[in-house]
């Protein structure tokens, strides 16, 4: 009977000890929220993965990672943050621009959130300062807005007989005020007229091109915004349907057949987030990470579109490129 009950209490012992360890080796549970949608974020996720790896956390071993989409949707964000606060996870990583970083800031402030954003994060009271952000969020700002009047200066370049030159601008985006005024004083600097279009649906992009048109633009700047980026081969058709030369922010816009891009390497920015989730996991106080800044910017020139819309590409302007796709 000693016997019986001692191997019992032995079995009883190591059956517990086995579930704390088990416990103790339940993956940590990151809320991953995106104004993007997932199949063209594809490559931003393995930069994400890539990130998170070099700091020792790989999904599906010791960390989950629960995804939100918005898929350019922005008001579905604050339901999506305040979701994911509530299944209590470790982290959250608000990526895909201003929205999704200002839902996440909105849902809470205890649960540490790494973040990206296209502009200055305390202009928009997400953090304090850059090197010292204070209260539970740090993040990666892609400077994505800045290099407006850079890109418009570049498209007039390529089609310096333009004398208008169409902007799509998404008026629900954080920096809309600030792209607008941007591209009226990069046109006003090369005697140029601005016409506006303000799709916010996807409905609304092929009549926002019918109307560039009919006011006679003859070539486009697509402004940096997470919803036109979700819906980016549509936009790259469009262009080529209505022959409009076209300057696009991330290279992935070129790869899928737009005639040009200009703006930092987005698979950076993103691996910079998941290195940032990483050091926050292993005890770094957000409020101790500075703000990352991309500074490495990619001019990306696709040759075969060029071609296709019978646009010479300025010897200089083909020196100047990172990358020429032909």
């Amino acid at each position: 009977m000693w016997r019986r009950e001692f191997l019992g209490l032995i079995g009883g012992a190591a059956a517990a000890w086995a579930s704390v360890v088990r416990a103790e080796r339940a993956p940590i549970v990151i809320g991953y929220l995106s104004a993007r949608a997932p199949d063209e974020s594809k490559h931003l996720l393995a930069a994400f993965r890539e990130g998170l790896k070099s700091e020792g956390f790989i999904e599906g071993q010791n960390v989950e990672i629960r995804f939100r989409w918005a898929e350019g949707q922005y008001s579905r964000l604050p339901g999506m943050a305040a979701e994911l606060a509530r299944e209590n996870v470790a982290l959250l990583v608000a990526t895909g621009g201003e929205p999704s970083a200002l839902a996440a800031k909105a849902a809470t402030s205890t649960i540490p959130i790494v973040f990206t954003v296209g502009g200055d994060p305390v202009r928009i009271g997400l953090v304090a300062s850059l090197n010292r952000p204070g209260g539970n969020a740090t993040g990666v700002s892609l400077l994505t807005t800045a290099p407006e009047v850079k890109r418009f200066s570049l498209l007039h370049q390529v089609v310096p007989n333009a004398a208008v030159i169409g902007v799509l601008i998404n008026p629900n985006y954080a920096e809309a005020d600030d792209q607008r005024q941007e591209v009226r004083e990069a046109a006003r600097a090369v005697d140029r007229r601005v016409e506006i279009a303000t799709p916010v649906e996807e409905h609304q992009l092929e009549p926002a091109f019918a109307s560039l048109i009919e006011r006679q633009a003859t070539a486009l700047l697509v402004s940096a915004d997470p919803f036109f980026d979700t819906r980016r081969n549509q936009i790259v058709a469009l262009a080529a349907k209505y022959r409009l030369p076209t300057m696009y922010q991330f290279r992935d816009y070129a790869l899928a057949g737009g005639l040009m891009s200009y703006g930092i390497s987005i698979t950076d920015g993103y691996r910079q987030v998941g290195i940032y989730a990483g050091q926050v996991l292993k005890g770094t106080k957000p409020a101790d990470l500075p703000i990352y800044q991309s500074i490495r910017f990619e001019f990306v020139i696709n040759l075969k579109t060029a071609k296709a819309q019978g646009i010479e590409i300025p010897d200089k302007l083909l020196s100047l490129a990172d990358e020429v796709i032909e």
